[in-house]
């Protein structure tokens, strides 16, 4: 699993800062408590804000393979990240579903 693989390495969204080298996430300054995958799928859905990201490709990104037909693994995860996210930051939705296709990382909403 390979964090920060893309071109920019530091983001700030608003008040999250996602830090792939430090392997960390903040909000305010202090950091979120989240496990390796769910850093490396914000990670991956920031390196990409506006683009809808399949399952597959997310699920390729983050486990370093290709999914079974049945795995759900994409959706618990973003599911936790969600939840770690809007605690942090209530109010603000930065990863958005598109119904059978895949996720998208919008910042602006």
């Amino acid at each position: 699993m390979a964090i920060g693989t893309g071109e920019s390495s530091q983001q700030a969204v608003g008040r999250l800062e996602i830090r792939p080298e430090e392997h960390a996430a903040l909000v305010d300054g202090r950091p979120l408590s989240l496990t390796m995958r769910e850093l490396a799928l914000l990670v991956t859905l920031a390196e990409h804000p506006q683009r809808i990201m399949t399952r597959e490709e997310l699920f390729a990104a983050v486990w370093g393979s290709r999914p079974r037909r049945d795995d759900r693994s994409v959706d618990v995860y973003v599911s936790r990240l969600r939840a770690k996210l809007g605690e942090a930051l209530p109010g603000t939705q930065l990863i958005h579903t598109h119904n059978g296709i895949g996720y998208r990382f919008s910042p602006d909403g």
